[in-house]
């Protein structure tokens, strides 16, 4: 008989935990998790929407040291060669180039973003709430970065090419005898520069979701001011 009333106490606090009222549960402070779940969207949406834009403006990339994109692998390796020979500038119009390409897929990388930060379901709410001051973004990276790297990538392509920067590639590929590589230089360019756009954003996100928990005037909510506040 103990054993069914032990069995039956067990299902009933199985079912409990997952009822949707648990959210509304004040777990800390008087925030449920329902609120933390919210605050952190909205802080996330924000921030992500600051730092897209920041990265969307002339020279978001190119004009920022933190966040400008290299030239990966052999072009770098080259490019560095060069500069010391003063004959980079073909490779140093490529890297500028690829650098404001990125800059003009932010529009898009946006709206990837929201999306991202709306559907992702967040069971550990209160403990990124009392997290880093960056925990929330890595949280979104940790969830998201594989499907934002292979949604972004089709727009990066187009903007690589449409920026004149595979031509610059070529061209200057042929100058140092390496224009075989091109193609397979041309996949590295594309997967790398989404990597580092994405990287740029994430960046900029973490450093709005620091504000957004330090200083008071940049929760501009009631969600964001009770659960941060």
């Amino acid at each position: 008989m103990q054993n069914h009333s032990r069995r039956a106490l067990i299902l009933v606090l199985a079912a409990s935990a997952a009822s949707p009222a648990l959210a509304q549960r004040p777990l800390l402070d008087g925030l449920t998790q329902g609120d933390a779940s919210r605050g952190i969207k909205e802080a996330l949406s924000l921030a992500s929407m600051n730092a897209t834009n920041r990265l969307a403006q002339p020279n978001g990339f190119w004009g920022n040291q933190r966040v400008r994109i290299p030239l990966p692998g052999v072009l770098g390796e080259t490019q560095r060669t060069l500069a010391r020979m003063r004959m980079s500038g073909p490779l140093d119009q490529l890297q500028e180039n690829l650098n404001h390409a990125a800059e003009s897929v932010m529009p898009q990388a946006s709206g990837l973003f929201t999306n991202a930060v709306r559907t992702i379901t967040i069971a550990d709410a209160i403990d990124i709430v009392r997290g880093g001051d960056d925990s929330a973004t890595r949280y979104l990276r940790g969830r998201t970065d594989t499907r934002l790297t292979s949604l972004l990538k089709p727009p990066m392509t187009r903007a690589l090419t449409d920026s004149g920067a595979f031509t610059l590639m070529r061209s200057a590929l042929r100058e140092v005898g390496l224009s075989s590589m091109t193609t397979d230089l041309r996949r590295e360019v594309i997967d790398f520069s989404t990597l580092k756009a994405l990287d740029g954003c994430f960046y900029f996100i973490a450093e709005e979701e620091r504000a957004i928990r330090r200083d008071p005037w940049r929760r501009t909510s009631d969600i964001l001011r009770r659960v941060f506040g």
